[in-house]
């Protein structure tokens, strides 16, 4: 299989474990995200309620509402992301000023990737993610409505047919909202991951198969923690943006300005908890299997 077909098998079975196994937490964060009302409860009290509300309605496997339109949006999209990312690493890694000269690094942390300065791999994150975030969002658009319950979908089809009807207003918007989120998480992600990574493997050399999974994964599920935290008001603009209709949300600005209005600072991070254990163990899930699957594929030198 040639390199470019490795990288985009092994992101497509990184999207594909991370999104069967952490659906309802997008699910549940979604559902805290849509609303303008004040909550009543605690940030805990309020997830509960909402798996119970959900449960009660729809089963245990309500909690997997959405799956199929986020699989349409996490497995091509993290294949296309981690494929992306790769190249433009190699790409960039040509320039001085952008590669890392650490080939014992390369050793010691066995990484199948390019390495760049942090520089290099904020700039590789951010233009990448941007760039497959474009491409898919009318997916994405799709994907948060389908986890609503503000909008009556039937099946894939007919409920994408019905966004591209509505014109490219629909199918890219929460366009900038999610850029606005996406470059710097998918940066400073890449910046944290690499770091860890490097000193983690100083302390615990990846001899095994398995300490090898465990390095990419711990490092990963750390640099996600960072990111996410940084960049999660963002994300609840562009779920209110993408999930509402209503003139106040037809803008970043005004967008923003509604959710001030309604719950001050506060507002800005409704379901962070979700979307922070989401990362983390999407975050350690897909690039153990991501590294551990490329590693498995790299002709062994003797």
């Amino acid at each position: 299989m040639s390199n470019v077909g490795q990288h985009l098998l092994s992101g497509a079975l990184s999207g594909l474990t991370s999104t069967v196994l952490l659906q309802p937490f997008d699910l549940i964060k979604t559902r805290l995200q849509q609303g303008d009302a004040t909550l009543s409860k605690t940030h805990a009290g309020a997830i509960r309620s909402a798996a119970r509300s959900i449960i009660s309605s729809s089963g245990v496997l309500g909690l997997w509402r959405g799956t199929s339109a986020t699989l349409i949006r996490n497995v091509p999209g993290i294949a296309l992301y981690m494929t992306g990312l790769s190249q433009v690493r190699s790409f960039m890694a040509v320039f001085p000023v952008f590669a890392a000269v650490r080939e014992r690094d390369l050793e010691r942390c066995s990484s199948a990737l390019p390495i760049l300065t942090s520089s290099g791999n904020l700039l590789a994150g951010a233009t990448t993610r941007v760039a497959v975030g474009f491409a898919l969002n009318p997916i994405s658009v799709l994907k948060t409505r389908y986890e609503s319950n503000f909008h009556d979908y039937g099946s894939l089809t007919s409920s994408m047919r019905s966004i591209v009807r509505a014109g490219p207003s629909e199918l890219f918007r929460g366009l900038l909202a999610s850029s606005l989120r996406d470059a710097p998480y998918a940066g400073l992600f890449l910046v944290f991951y690499e770091s860890i990574k490097h000193e983690a493997a100083s302390v615990l050399p990846p001899s095994s198969p398995l300490v090898y999974a465990g390095l990419h994964g711990g490092s990963a599920a750390a640099a996600g923690t960072i990111a996410t935290l940084v960049t999660h008001p963002f994300d609840v603009v562009k779920t209110r943006m993408q999930v509402r209709t209503e003139t106040k949300y037809h803008s970043l600005s005004r967008t923003i300005l509604t959710v001030w209005n309604e719950r001050g600072a506060s507002g800005f991070f409704n379901g962070a908890s979700l979307r922070l254990s989401r990362k983390i163990l999407s975050s350690a899930i897909g690039w153990a299997v991501y590294e551990s699957l490329l590693a498995f594929a790299r002709p062994r030198t003797s």
